[in-house]
């Protein structure tokens, strides 16, 4: 099977979501799966296929939120800079980066679902987000604040992501991790700036509200 166009992932989204506001940053609305399961069995069904990976770009969730809140009340933060928002899913954190008024918003994520995702995001809320699909991890390109929302939930893939991340921090950029608990979040290496009480889905997460903070990476 051979992968699906633009048009083909966008009608996949409009077919198997709905626009609904962010729970805890309902200025913002995205196109969300209504019942996590649902999404889930068709995606295996029409695209597993070609391998695609599970749709994590259909849900708003708890880390992107509180990231997303904290971008929103603290504007100055990202106000006329450049933004990375790292492994992105659904756009929820670069669309707040740019409704924020960063001067360029970049919202990365290896599944071209996502990157679909979030343009017809950034279009919904009126944002510019520029959305890629290339691996970013270990690049360096300049960016004033990278922001990155739960990536915390496997060992070695977290240990590989904060580990670039420190780099990016050593040498100036603002580093913002939006994390529910995951169990590889390096907490010595952060400090906390805000926390938030998510509420979530028992589909995806172990229970419905989520304490979940905003945490600023120290540079080394």
């Amino acid at each position: 099977m051979s992968p699906p166009s633009v048009a083909d992932r966008a009608a996949f989204i409009a077919a198997h979501t709905t626009v609904f506001p962010v729970p805890n940053a309902p200025e913002l609305r995205l196109h969300l799966a209504g019942e996590a399961t649902a999404l889930w069995q068709k995606t295996e069904e029409e695209l597993g296929e070609i391998g695609l990976p599970p749709p994590f770009w259909a849900f708003a969730w708890a880390g992107g939120q509180a990231l997303a809140r904290y971008i929103l009340d603290n504007p100055g933060l990202v106000a006329g800079r450049r933004v990375l928002d790292f492994a992105s899913g659904s756009g929820l954190v670069a669309v707040a980066a740019a409704r924020a008024g960063a001067a360029k918003v970049e919202a990365a994520d290896i599944d071209v679902f996502a990157v679909t995702a979030i343009g017809l995001n950034a279009a919904l809320n009126g944002a510019v987000v520029a959305a890629r699909d290339d691996d970013v991890l270990d690049l360096d390109e300049g960016w004033d604040v990278v922001l990155a929302g739960d990536i915390c939930y496997e060992r070695d893939l977290a240990a590989r992501v904060i580990a670039w991340l420190t780099v990016l921090a050593g040498r100036g950029a603002t580093v913002l991790i939006g994390d529910p608990g995951r169990s590889y979040l390096p907490r010595e290496r952060l400090r906390a700036v805000a926390s938030y009480d998510i509420a979530v889905t028992r589909e995806l997460e172990d229970s419905e509200i989520k304490h979940t903070s905003v945490w600023r990476l120290a540079d080394g």
